[in-house]
């Protein structure tokens, strides 16, 4: 078990690489929908998917966040990512295992994976 001091370590080492990441000029923000329909559609294992594969590869300048409707229905579940001086790209029913190659492909290595855009699903 953790002492009391260590426990108040890891939390503002924890607090202050959370503020870093988010107040970086580089940070890319990684929006889910959450909302009931997209709950439905199984935006939570993508959450985690993202999650999981973001801490996994320490990609400190990527935060991942939930939202809750974005307003395509339809196209649950909905990924956003808004990268610093480049359009908004919208993923649409995503699934965790496209989790995983967006972080790859898109995150990791700047390519955003136009087939899984909503511009290829209308």
């Amino acid at each position: 078990m953790k002492s009391l001091a260590e426990l108040k370590a890891i939390r503002e080492k924890m607090q202050n690489s959370v503020g870093m990441r988010e107040d970086a000029e580089d940070n890319i923000r990684v929006v889910v929908g959450m909302a009931t329909c997209g709950i439905a559609a199984g935006a939570r294992p993508v959450l985690t998917a993202f999650t999981d594969e973001v801490a996994k590869r320490g990609l400190h300048n990527v935060t991942v966040t939930q939202t809750g409707c974005i307003g395509i229905c339809q196209f649950e579940p909905v990924v956003e990512v808004y990268e610093p001086g480049k359009e908004k790209v919208t993923y649409v029913k995503m699934t965790a295992e496209k989790a995983v190659k967006v972080v790859n492909d898109h995150l990791v290595n700047g390519n955003p994976i136009t087939a899984y855009t909503i511009g290829a699903n209308s």
